[in-house]
């Protein structure tokens, strides 16, 4: 961690310790790195990527998925991070289950998106969406 910091980054995504976002602490001291926790439940890449072992789940039922978990956490408040590969959901077909699916979360008041910087730039509040970089 302290490289993460050192380098400057703002936030982490590794660490997988919550449902919500935290400062990291090194050696018991804030380092002013945020985590912003991802899930592979909330992962396109399991689903789609090199690790299906041949059998690709049914699309409509990975949706599913997402939307019951997106809509959980948002009953309770809490942290959604969707973690989006380029080379996965930016296919055409995928894109519009995303774009589904965004509508759906932005039909709830209350709701916002963030780039992961901007929202751990602002720790107390609440993402819903993470892109990835792939």
């Amino acid at each position: 961690m302290k490289q993460v910091k050192d380098a400057g980054f703002l936030y982490d995504s590794s660490l997988m310790a919550s449902d919500d976002a935290y400062e990291i602490l090194l050696d018991k001291q804030p380092t002013g790195v945020v985590e912003l926790p991802i899930e592979r439940i909330v992962d396109d890449f399991p689903y789609f990527g090199g690790a299906t072992n041949g059998g690709m789940p049914n699309p409509d039922e990975v949706e599913k998925v997402f939307r019951s978990e997106f809509d959980v956490a948002y009953e309770e408040g809490g942290l959604f991070i969707l973690t989006m590969h380029p080379h996965i959901t930016g296919h055409p077909v995928a894109r519009r289950r995303a774009r589904k699916l965004i509508v759906h979360m932005k039909s709830k008041p209350g709701v916002w998106s963030r780039r992961t910087s901007d929202r751990a730039a602002r720790e107390g509040e609440c993402a819903i969406l993470k892109m990835a970089d792939g």
